[in-house]
């Protein structure tokens, strides 16, 4: 499996629990913001980090850290300090759910970002040995089995 391929995967799921916190936001359940703010801030932390070690690093030498890749990697410190500095430090419930609606609208374009443009490239740069290589390094570190191998 290509890393992109599992990398998308992970985006799926992300968009499904963008979509519950949304609704549970908007409903006025500000009280549970703090704490869905703590899960969100796990998923996506780790999601953004083994991007950032596996396919970030990969594509490095092919695109010198500029454009769309400096892009992401802003987007993802934009993402983490929301989550990990803003949203501690929100005065209250309410302001803690603006700061995750806010932190899930970026996310939702930044993924976009990922599957239109950022994936297609590392396609053309690494080749799909490349991006097989990579999928393999994402099962073991997610501890995942695929076609009966152990992780």
């Amino acid at each position: 499996m290509k890393i992109t391929d599992a990398l998308c995967g992970e985006h799926a799921v992300l968009y499904s629990l963008f979509d519950y916190l949304e609704q549970a936001l908007q409903r006025n359940n500000h009280s549970a913001a703090p704490a869905l703010g703590a899960m969100l801030t796990a998923v996506l932390t780790s999601h953004a980090h083994l991007e950032d070690e596996l396919l970030f690093t990969a594509l490095d030498p092919h695109m010198g850290g500029m454009g769309p890749l400096q892009v992401m990697r802003m987007e993802h410190n934009e993402i983490e300090h929301l989550l990990e500095v803003q949203l501690l430090q929100a005065k209250d419930a309410d302001d803690a759910a603006r700061l995750l609606l806010q932190t899930i609208k970026i996310a939702r374009m930044h993924f976009s970002k990922e599957e239109q443009v950022l994936f297609a490239m590392a396609q053309h740069a690494l080749g799909p040995d490349g991006l097989a290589q990579l999928g393999r390094q994402w099962t073991e570190r997610r501890g995942v089995i695929l076609n009966g191998d152990e992780a």
